[in-house]
């Protein structure tokens, strides 16, 4: 597996979001792409300001928010990013894709920091790569 996403407890955080951030609204989802094949795989550019597939079996329906905690690769630092599900794939999806839900950025500074870092990470990728969503 080249993304791991731990399921918390409902309301429950793997990291507390920074004492100057409000607190989160949504779920919040942890997530750790541990390579450049899972960041390819999970990141949503086609959607307005980005996206993020997250593998999970959890129970989301469309216009849900989520509060991610991402760790991309073997960075230190984590990103938060709020934003609400746009995407569903179930179990049992057609062409074995897995369980999860794709997850659309708020318009936050994290966030375009956050995009600049995963085009950093992905340039020069062959996009002919399978990825979670399309």
């Amino acid at each position: 597996m080249t993304q791991e996403s731990e399921k918390p407890a409902e309301g429950a955080s793997a990291e507390p979001a920074p004492a100057t951030m409000a607190k989160p609204k949504g779920q919040v989802v942890p997530v750790h792409l541990i390579d450049k094949n899972a960041v390819y795989a999970a990141f949503m550019p086609f959607v307005k300001n980005g996206g993020l597939f997250v593998e999970s079996n959890n129970t989301f329906a469309l216009g849900d928010e989520v509060f991610l905690v991402v760790r991309l690769l073997d960075a230190p630092e984590k990103f938060h990013l709020p934003g609400k599900v746009v995407w569903i794939t179930p179990k049992g999806a057609q062409g074995g894709k897995k369980a999860g839900i794709g997850v659309q950025f708020d318009d936050e500074s994290a966030a375009h920091e956050f995009r600049r870092r995963i085009d950093t990470y992905l340039a020069g990728a062959s996009n002919d790569k399978r990825t979670d969503t399309m």
